[in-house]
């Protein structure tokens, strides 16, 4: 018997069984379901972390070696400014000055906002502006205002809107866009590196970060030998982000627990589809039975059990992604503040645990099916 003829006769009682076949789907789809959407919101949660990171846009990172996350920032001294521009290697070097503070509104209430002070002579990792001029940025009191999901929250401020800043008096001269969100949900304001220190209370040290640009990659493992040297270290914008994803994976409850939910989600799909495939397979025995009185080969009926499972894990992944893509886009275009984003790890995490599935429920069903004697069948 061809395999292309046991594969249709496969087919047949599969999709012929409805009530078993839709319980098969319906599992392996869910499982699928709640696979893609925890990992996918780990992915943007990620993605929103180093948010500050890809805004900016710096080839390297200078900082202390406690550092875990952009926010967390450990002032370096002024000397390791003019120590770090002395290298060799280093095309330029910037300052960049991040804090938390609290914005008093027009209307008397108060919000809290991340303010990023950038190199008053380059304005290097400024971001892209909607409206207004850059050059207004060296305006008295000035500041760039980003437009994010946070944004509101300033009630939605235009160019001129005034607010108060640690008593201190501010005015917008600029709305901007960036790349990516923040996490922390909070609104970014973006002014000069000499005006964010003068606003915000510091420490004796107040540079958050310095920013380098090599003159080569080749240059790279130098510049981190030189900065090892004066104590602290630098990252490339791919490994602070690494860095940042191990903090959040591994020293926070954030990745045990999208961890815990993933692995919860395969338990349940196995246990469902593993429990009617076998359900499945025991209602049909007199057909497989038969299937070999006739002359299938046991090979042959491996490879049908193989095909059905495969089949169905197949059809409820595709089922199981478009449904988290259809409300992970309903979710973002109603909630701006919604991170869960698909990537393609997401979908091989997914693809290789539906195929465990599957696999898994054939080797069930090809235990069963490989001991029948077509001699029990009709004789029952």
């Amino acid at each position: 018997m061809k395999y292309g003829g046991i594969l249709r006769i496969g087919f047949k009682l599969l999709v012929n069984d409805k009530a078993k076949f839709s319980a098969l789907l319906m599992g392996i789809t869910f499982a699928v379901f709640l696979m893609m959407l925890m990992t996918a919101m780990f992915a943007g949660i990620l993605t929103r972390a180093y948010s500050t990171v890809t805004n900016v846009g710096a080839a390297m990172w200078i900082m202390d070696p406690a550092v875990n996350t952009p926010t967390s920032a450990i002032p370096l001294p002024d000397y390791a400014l003019d120590a770090v521009r002395s290298m060799d290697g280093v095309s330029y070097a910037v300052p960049l000055f991040m804090g938390g503070a609290l914005v008093k509104l027009n209307d008397g209430t108060y919000q809290s906002v991340n303010v990023i002070g950038l190199d008053d002579s380059s304005l290097f990792g400024r971001p892209e502006l909607e409206q207004g001029n850059i050059q207004d940025i060296y305006a008295e009191n000035s500041f760039l205002v980003v437009n994010d999901a946070e944004f509101s929250k300033l009630e939605n401020p235009k160019i001129g809107t005034s607010f108060e800043l640690n008593d201190h008096r501010g005015v917008v001269r600029g709305i901007a866009r960036v790349a990516a969100n923040g996490l922390n949900g909070v609104p970014t304001l973006y002014t000069t590196y000499n005006r964010a220190i003068e606003y915000l209370p510091t420490t004796r040290f107040t540079i958050s970060y310095i920013l380098v640009q090599p003159k080569s990659d080749a240059a790279v493992a130098g510049i981190k030998q030189q900065v090892a040297r004066l104590g602290y270290v630098a990252r490339t914008e791919g490994e602070f982000n690494k860095s940042i994803t191990d903090y959040y994976t591994y020293k926070t409850g954030i990745g045990t627990n999208i961890l815990l939910m993933t692995v919860i989600s395969f338990i349940v799909g196995l246990s469902i589809s593993g429990q009617t495939f076998y359900t499945f397979i025991l209602e049909n025995l007199e057909k497989f039975g038969a299937l070999k009185a006739i002359g299938a080969k046991g090979r042959e009926l491996v490879y049908m059990i193989l095909f059905m499972a495969t089949f169905t894990a197949l059809t409820g992944y595709g089922l199981g992604i478009g449904l988290v893509t259809l409300m992970i886009s309903i979710a973002r275009a109603r909630l701006p503040n919604y991170a869960a984003m698909i990537t393609f790890s997401n979908l091989g995490l997914a693809f290789g645990m539906v195929l465990l599935i599957a696999g898994i429920s054939s080797y069930v069903g090809v235990r069963k099916v490989l001991k029948i004697e077509p001699f029990d069948i009709f004789r029952g």
